[in-house]
């Protein structure tokens, strides 16, 4: 049969770690992937690192892939004796047979695509489990707020004719819990590729984006808010309204209030997923009319005659 160096179709030094695989693996992924790649083998390729990575990627079948020896990519070779008593489902492999190493290991350990763990089979292969899939998903701060509802397009790999892994589109419709936060990853369970051999199919991983709001950030659970005040505002003191994610409330701001100073108001912030909420904090912010009438021109004129106040002492 002929050779083919997973090794080397990932990218990755034979010595290599299983992280270091893993991430070879999700590069070339995402490099390939038919779906977003302008690639002109795209397909191929994709194909090709699905069935390096599914040896390479579980600890069995790299070793057993290992006890083959390395030979130049194409080469035609012959199992060692030990590895077909060993490992073999057929004997008697010669240099030049027309048998495909990736469709030899399928035999062996079930079909291509899973991610290699679970349960073995019986002799006809392993009960693996499916692949987990990764998704990125905005939501609006206040969508995170109550919770909601998305739906998703993804490509799921799955058995293609030839039984290698081959993308199918699917419709997914997952329940973002309220509360979430600006790079949460949520796990959900038996939404990612399909199982082979009766193993159980993959996990879905979500990550959380918050779309950029007009009004509020987030850091956490909880929000910040620029606070705009007038100059007699801040000076005298008021009571203003301000918006939070459930509705309008009213804030009293004292008086010789300073540009910067910040304002809590508990539990105003996104819900906490075991109860409660974060806090929303009003950040004052001292804003000058943009054209005073002559009036206000007036009036201004006269405070700084009759004020002694330098804001610049502190300079001299």
């Amino acid at each position: 049969m002929k050779y083919k160096d997973y090794y080397a179709t990932l990218g990755v030094q034979r010595g290599a770690s299983a992280a270091e695989i893993k991430k070879a693996y999700r590069r070339l992924a995402r490099k390939y992937h038919p779906d977003v790649s302008k690639e002109k083998n795209a397909e191929e390729r994709f194909k090709e690192v699905g069935e390096a990575y599914d040896v390479l990627g579980d600890a069995e079948k790299r070793a057993a892939y290992d006890r083959l020896g390395a030979h130049r990519p194409g080469q035609d070779f012959r199992p060692p004796p030990d590895w077909e008593r060993e490992f073999a489902t057929r004997g008697g492999f010669g240099p030049g047979e027309a048998v495909d190493l990736g469709e030899l290991f399928e035999q062996l350990f079930g079909a291509m695509g899973g991610r290699g763990h679970g349960a073995r089979g019986g002799r006809g292969g392993f009960a693996a489990a499916g692949r987990d899939l990764e998704a990125t998903v905005q939501v609006s701060l206040e969508e995170a707020a109550r919770g909601t509802e998305v739906r998703l397009h993804l490509s799921v790999p799955g058995p293609g004719p030839d039984g290698r892994p081959h993308p199918e589109p699917r419709e997914i419709i997952v329940r973002i819990p309220q509360g979430v936060t600006d790079g949460q990853k949520l796990r959900v369970p038996g939404k990612g590729g399909p199982g082979t051999n009766g193993g159980p199919p993959g996990a879905l991983y979500l990550n959380i984006a918050l779309r950029p709001h007009r009004l509020f950030k987030a850091d956490g659970h909880d929000l910040s808010l620029d606070l705009p005040v007038a100059p007699w505002e801040a000076v005298a003191g008021a009571a203003v309204e301000i918006p939070t994610l459930e509705g309008k409330v009213r804030l009293k701001i004292p008086a010789g209030a300073q540009a910067g100073q910040k304002f809590r108001l508990a539990g105003r912030g996104l819900p906490r997923p075991r109860g409660g909420a974060g806090d929303l904090y009003a950040v004052l912010q001292i804003v000058t009319p943009p054209a005073p009438s002559a009036r206000e021109r007036e009036l201004f004129d006269e405070l700084a005659l009759a004020s002694s106040f330098n804001p610049r002492a502190h300079m001299e």
